[in-house]
């Protein structure tokens, strides 16, 4: 017996950060007529496009990987043509010349020989450094990535009996970029399920790819675009400031904005972990308390980055490099990227990335921006980057959860019909990333479809 058309039913998505989005443009998929709040201007939540000084540039900068099959397919679906909106890059781990890093680059060969041969080959990296790391791979493998009893990431790089240089080199800078939290409280199981995924898959999938276009033009425009034109709505600027559960097992949503609150069959809560508390606090159901008290538990993780304008003759020899940290020194960067390698209206942006930038983030703006242009200026070894023609610091304090040794997550569904949660802190192998909001948003709208 063939299945019937579902029947279109009124759906709300509040908060359109990529979670948001990528939820409302499934339901919008199923047919449903779908409805999205969101309180600031722009699209994206914490991976958005800003406006400053007449131009615009990301509230931070982001590396996707091919492993991000869930962002792939809806990037696809909404329009947005791959190869045009992203630089697709091997994987790599490269230091800038004569800086006493390494240079690691895997050539486009089939897995996991492309491993084995970017290890042959990399510079930097002494014998016992090679073996160190072939080892942690081989044993990671024959785990099947998986630990019994989850501990921080030093812990398992003790385990494994990894080199201080390549824990300094490799895997600190990896583990910051993936979990936005220290190797020294991080996840263990969280990166391997990361390295899993990329490391331990098919060539393509360990891809590093970076946006071309700014952040909300790379999905969260396209997909507001997508959800309109199936008679959706996208109310920017209307935050929803009350959920209430109606006796008909609907549900009604009163905003801050002129627009009067509105009653749908079902809702995705699709805002940061803070607000999605707030919002299900209202409600004073018993049912949401246990997922109430794991939001509240949840500690932040900072994410800087540093935009230096420099002369649009200033290029990097690579499109990013990593940069070896050290607080103690001023050295506050651990990845720079050349804007305008992926933008040629960016020409001469070289863009810093401080990670779990706590302490970073709390000096003042103009000073951390002149810490990072000295830091390049050494490491680079060209003088004049340490005076940019100007600088901007764009700072967010709760970028991220901090993705701890097991971390409790809330799950999608809240236990009350018509109700879901969506975002990178929900129940999932990933840490707080691009993929994982996605993968929320579309396991969200399939709970509700």
């Amino acid at each position: 017996m063939a299945k019937g058309k579902a029947v279109a039913r009124d759906m709300a998505v509040i908060g359109a950060g990529w979670a948001g989005c990528a939820a409302a443009v499934e339901l919008a998929r199923a047919g449903h007529r779908v409805t999205v709040y969101e309180a600031a201007r722009v699209l994206g939540g914490r991976a958005r496009r800003v406006e400053l000084d007449g131009g615009a540039l990301d509230n931070g900068q982001h590396i996707l990987l091919g492993a991000y099959s869930e962002t792939l397919r809806l990037l696809k679906l909404v329009g947005i043509e791959h190869k045009r909106a992203l630089l697709n890059l091997p994987l790599q781990m490269r230091y800038p010349p004569d800086s006493d890093g390494m240079d690691f680059v895997a050539p486009r060969w089939p897995a996991p020989l492309h491993l084995a041969a970017a290890l042959l080959r990399a510079k930097g990296l002494a014998r016992a450094d090679k073996l160190a790391l072939a080892r942690f791979s081989s044993t990671a493998r024959w785990m099947g990535w998986q630990l019994h009893t989850d501990c921080s990431v030093s812990e398992l790089l003790e385990r494994y009996d990894q080199t201080e240089r390549l824990k300094q080199l490799m895997w600190r800078p990896l583990c910051l970029a993936a979990l936005n939290t220290p190797p020294e409280r991080a996840s263990a199981q969280v990166f391997l399920n990361v390295l899993r995924d990329s490391l331990g898959a098919h060539r393509s999938a360990s891809d590093m790819l970076l946006p071309r276009v700014d952040l909300s033009a790379l999905f969260p425009d396209a997909a507001a675009a997508y959800v309109s034109g199936r008679g959706g709505a996208i109310l920017t600027g209307s935050k929803a400031g009350a959920l209430q559960r109606l006796e008909n097992d609907r549900w009604r949503i009163d905003t801050t904005a002129e627009n009067a609150g509105a009653d749908f069959d079902a809702v995705v809560i699709a805002t940061p972990a803070a607000a999605a508390a707030q919002l299900l606090e209202q409600l004073q159901d018993t049912t949401v308390s246990g997922i109430v008290a794991q939001l509240g538990a949840f500690t932040s993780e900072a994410i800087s980055t540093c935009y230096l304008q420099y002369g649009p003759d200033v290029r990097l020899e690579q499109e990013f490099y990593a940069l070896a940290d050290v607080p103690e020194a001023g050295h506050w960067g651990q990845f720079v990227f050349d804007r305008g390698q992926l933008d040629a209206a960016q020409a001469g942006l070289l863009a810093v990335v401080v990670s779990a930038s706590g302490a970073a983030a709390a000096l003042p703006q103009a000073q951390l921006a002149a810490a990072v242009a000295a830091q390049l200026a050494q490491v680079l070894r060209r003088p004049a980057l340490a005076q940019p023609l100007s600088a901007r610091v764009i700072s967010d304090k709760r970028a991220t959860f901090a993705c701890t040794p097991g971390l409790a997550r809330p799950p999608n569904a809240t236990g009350l019909a018509g109700l879901m949660l969506a975002g990178d802190y929900t129940a999932g192998a990933y840490p707080a990333t691009l993929e994982s909001a996605v993968r929320s948003g579309v396991l969200a709208a399939a709970g509700l479809a």
